[in-house]
């Protein structure tokens, strides 16, 4: 597994909890939002979306949704859920906290003035 993947693999949540809620999305959807809101930096595989989306699922995080589409295709919506609202705060802040810590562990960031 490359470096980006190993990164994906670690805030892919994240990432699909915050589309959702913004609007109901279906995967192939989501994928290209994902690819489109990051101008091309975080590119998800819908081979690799949907064992996600089957978690959140089971988390309760999210529901999904079957919507016919003409006349013979189905496309299947998901839909974030409170739990799934309250979850992506959880790791929002989570992120950024580490994000934050991870800046300053390589001199990326001034941690303050604090006097020692």
């Amino acid at each position: 597994m490359g470096i980006a993947e190993g990164l994906k693999r670690g805030t892919i949540e994240l990432a699909l909890l915050s589309l959702l809620s913004q609007k109901d999305m279906y995967g192939y959807e989501i994928c290209q939002q994902l690819k489109e809101n990051s101008h091309g930096l975080y590119v998800v595989t819908e081979g690799s979306l949907y064992p996600v989306l089957y978690r959140l699922i089971e988390k309760g995080c999210i529901t999904d949704r079957s919507e016919k589409v003409g006349k013979r295709r189905t496309r299947v919506y998901y839909h974030i859920e409170q739990s799934g609202v309250d979850y992506l705060n959880e790791i929002k802040n989570e992120y950024f906290s580490m994000h934050n810590g991870l800046l300053l562990v390589l001199g990326e960031a001034d941690g303050g003035n604090r006097d020692e």
